[in-house]
């Protein structure tokens, strides 16, 4: 029996999500992430890869990406989070999710998607709806950035709705 099963995303409410169908222990390797392996060069070139639709895109290393947009690739049904339970691992071409923390029977599996913080931040909401979300895909390690803007803007307004 697979470790997931597909159904109706609690994060991507027209999407679908992958969903754990027993407790997965932390470390487990969960499932393979499938592609075509692609040069940097494709991606630059190609319109497949336009960021005002979803893209399954994986940068593996500096020259190559992973284009994982085929229905095979049932890894691509996992949706962001920023309170992440899976995460994504690998050696060589080789990539894989695995639990980064015990998960329970029925909880949505999800990876942070590791999107840059750049002038295009806001084209990718976010939806995880978790404690911690910054309201915005990106990576765990540049969300300061978010929150810190989140947190000037409800100063300001905390001020202007004390005058």
């Amino acid at each position: 029996m697979k470790p997931y099963r597909i159904k109706k995303s609690d994060i991507d409410k027209k999407g679908r999500g992958l969903y754990a169908t027993k407790d997965i222990k932390e470390g487990t390797k969960i499932i393979d992430y499938l592609g075509k392996l692609i040069t940097k060069k494709q991606t630059e070139e190609s319109d497949k890869y336009d960021n005002s639709k979803p893209i399954y895109l994986f940068t593996v290393n500096k020259k190559y990406d992973l284009d994982g947009d085929f229905s095979w690739n049932t890894a691509r049904l996992i949706n962001h989070s920023c309170s992440n339970n899976c995460d994504y691992d690998g050696k060589g071409l080789k990539l894989w999710v695995k639990a980064i923390r015990d998960i329970k029977k029925g909880e949505e599996l999800t990876c942070d998607y590791g999107f840059g913080y750049d002038e295009n931040y806001k084209q990718f909401p976010c939806k995880c709806k978790s404690k911690n979300c910054c309201g915005y895909i990106v990576r765990a390690k540049t969300r300061w950035r978010i929150n810190k803007k989140f947190a000037m803007k409800n100063k300001d307004k905390l001020i202007n709705n004390s005058r």
